[in-house]
């Protein structure tokens, strides 16, 4: 499944865990000595997810990693756009289908919450959309933007308003499809975080691509530090996050900073049915993954003033942004989560 390659694009948010050496977690009532870090690294959904926990005891510490690869297998199976077994696909052919998993719901029914706090910058249906612009820029195509009556023409299938839900039931209309590649990846997330959760992990994190999500902390309450990539030099970082009990995730488009042939964004805005322009970045703190997830995208498709003004709206949300001027914006609670010198 392209998540965010296909969907809404390149995501190059790169977020890398800067210390993630043997951490004990203090406060377990366990001694702190007999704590060590555990982590395994996977291919899934696209990307490259990493699931790391303290614990005192190997065995079961790989136990809780192996259920939490295994929530995340299942959200891909069930999501993934391009895979005809998937329930997304079969509502994608057929337009509508019965007794649909209440993951699926569920996620469907909260992206219209993002579309709304975001006036339609998000919004599920633009896979059409984005179908048309790939078509105009793989093999066999223009290589040249779509036509603007061809734009407006696709426009009419792109509307979040018109998925109908009943119960258990999801219904579009003629010709609609979905993608949940901007938010797909930060529920699978969630999901892996909650199995965690449940197998009393402590402390830990799951990232997927730069979608993370974090629990708990390192030794002396020590939050988990994650640094965002300088677009200029891949090896030195713009912030860096103190995080705990708290989701990060970034959309963007790096290759337009280096290219300036590279024109042509991953990420189109749904309102016009053009790429969007603005943003090198944009980076989301949040509660949960899916919400960091999905208002990054929203976010970078709003641009500076517009996506600004919905970040201050949001309860719990901060963020920043590096603009294609490279200049860094950050939210009026952002400096919360920033590490100090």
């Amino acid at each position: 499944m392209k998540y965010k390659t296909v969907a809404i694009v390149m995501i190059v948010a790169i977020l890398s865990i800067l210390i993630m050496n043997n951490a004990p977690f203090a406060g377990t009532g366990i001694q702190e000595e007999s704590l060590s870090t555990y982590t395994s690294t996977r291919s899934i959904m696209d990307t490259t997810v990493t699931v790391t926990v303290l614990g005192p005891n190997e065995i079961k510490a790989h136990e809780s990693i192996d259920k939490a690869f295994e929530r995340i297998e299942y959200v891909d199976d069930l999501m993934d756009t391009y895979d005809n077994n998937s329930e997304l696909s079969l509502l994608n052919r057929q337009g509508y289908i019965t007794d649909t998993n209440p993951d699926l719901v569920y996620v469907v029914d909260r992206s219209r919450y993002y579309s709304e706090a975001s006036q339609g910058a998000f919004d599920i249906s633009i896979l059409p959309l984005l179908d048309l612009w790939k078509s105009k820029f793989s093999p066999g195509g223009t290589y040249t933007a779509p036509a603007g009556d061809e734009i407006n023409e696709t426009l009419r299938l792109v509307n979040y308003s018109a998925i109908r839900i009943d119960n258990n039931n999801i219904t579009l209309e003629e010709n609609m499809m979905l993608t949940l590649g901007g938010i797909a990846k930060g529920y699978a997330v969630d999901l892996a975080v909650e199995s965690l959760i449940e197998d009393k992990v402590e402390a830990g994190f799951v990232n997927a691509g730069g979608d993370g999500r974090y629990i708990g902390h390192k030794e002396g309450g020590i939050p988990w530090q994650v640094g965002l990539q300088n677009p200029e030099k891949s090896d030195d970082v713009v912030a860096v996050m103190d995080l705990e009990d708290m989701a990060v995730a970034t959309s963007g488009n790096y290759e337009r900073y280096f290219n300036e042939t590279a024109r042509v964004s991953h990420i189109s805005d749904p309102r016009t049915g053009y790429p969007s322009h603005g943003l090198i970045s944009a980076t989301v703190i949040a509660g949960t993954a899916m919400d960091a997830d999905a208002f990054a995208t929203a976010l970078f498709v709003l641009g500076e003033k517009d996506g600004m003004e919905m970040i201050e709206k949001l309860e719990g949300v901060e963020c920043l942004i590096i603009t294609e001027d490279r200049e860094i914006i950050r939210s009026s609670g952002f400096s919360q989560y920033e590490k100090q010198e």
